[in-house]
């Protein structure tokens, strides 16, 4: 969808409103369904609608609400003093509220809901996952007092610039593939980070990479990048995957001698002399480079010629090499 175009919501008139209303178990009770004592409560699919009741549960420790119909969180207050997991994926939830007070999590999932923005998350100081996949946030806000944060979820939203992470210096993993990113910036802070997922936006330059030099997966699949480029200091990466670009060349990355997967199919690769690059990648495992002319030209000869310039691989695409 382009800027321009309106947001079309999950939601449109009475009749899928009505649907989910007649869809909610009005009868559960939180007291048939599990004990008070219990520490570990899985309520997925149980067509929840409200939370009225759960401060019966008294010694929980992580709690699975996964697939019902719950709009608002007011209710789990009361589980401020032991909750540590809160699984909210896949329910019917439009803002974050009514979750200041369960101080003590370290895991939260508001994934597959209809959120636009993150708020009320910044008393959570121990969280250390946060995911909201497949929501409606187009701004990443309001992190500065989740410092311990080691996974931060942010697939498949609006969002449009990467910023405000520059407190997240304990941050892994980042995941922001399926937005509307057009530029890599702001990620100088992230030092630690090991997993990065850009896969699926609007990147047409390779960048800003450059502090990230303890990086060991790197997603960028499904952009605009014509130009393999900007890993000089990222010598931990095991896994690139540049799949569905517009790369014409395999360069600059000769000096990544951890790399273990290479994924670059579905681009403009030609030249099988690049394959001497990919060569001094000694621990080279595993390469998908289908689609590209120097397969889709030469496909009788692609497998055999793949694995006299490769020897190290022991997968080639989805097919692994026979050993003779």
């Amino acid at each position: 969808m382009q800027d321009g175009e309106a947001d079309k919501d999950v939601l449109t008139d009475g009749e899928e409103e009505k649907a989910e209303e007649d869809n909610t178990n009005d009868d559960f009770d939180i007291r048939k369904a599990v004990e008070a004592d219990a520490e570990y409560v899985n309520l997925e699919h149980f067509r929840i609608g409200d939370l009225k009741g759960f401060e019966y549960l008294t010694h929980v420790v992580e709690l699975c609400l996964r697939n019902n119909s719950i709009k608002n969180t007011s209710g789990l207050q009361c589980l401020s003093g032991t909750l540590k997991n809160l699984d909210l994926y896949d329910n019917k939830l439009k803002k974050i509220e009514n979750l200041d007070d369960l101080t003590k999590l370290e895991v939260l999932d508001l994934s597959f809901n209809l959120i636009r923005k993150m708020e009320c998350i910044g008393s959570l100081t121990l969280l250390k996952k946060l995911y909201f996949v497949s929501n409606k946030i187009s701004k990443i806000e309001n992190l500065n007092s989740l410092t311990e944060l080691t996974l931060l979820e942010l697939g498949d939203n609006r969002v449009k610039h990467i910023e405000n992470l520059e407190s997240l210096k304990n941050l892994e993993e980042l995941y922001l593939g399926k937005n509307k990113l057009s530029k890599i910036v702001n990620l100088n802070a992230l030092v630690n980070i090991k997993i990065l997922a850009l896969q699926s936006n609007r990147i047409t330059v390779m960048e800003g990479f450059e502090t990230l030099i303890n990086l060991e997966q790197l997603y960028i699949s499904h952009n605009g990048i014509e130009v393999l480029q900007g890993l000089e200091k990222n010598v931990k990466l095991d896994t690139l995957d540049i799949a569905g670009n517009r790369i014409k060349r395999i360069e600059n990355i000769s000096h990544l001698k951890e790399l273990q997967e290479f994924w670059a199919n579905d681009n403009q690769l030609h030249e099988w002399k690049d394959l001497d690059v990919l060569a001094q990648c000694t621990k080279l495992e595993t390469v998908y480079l289908e689609r590209n002319p120097l397969q889709t030209q030469q496909v009788a000869d692609y497998r055999r010629k793949v694995m006299l310039a490769l020897p190290s691989v022991k997968q080639i695409d989805a097919t692994m090499v026979k050993l003779s």
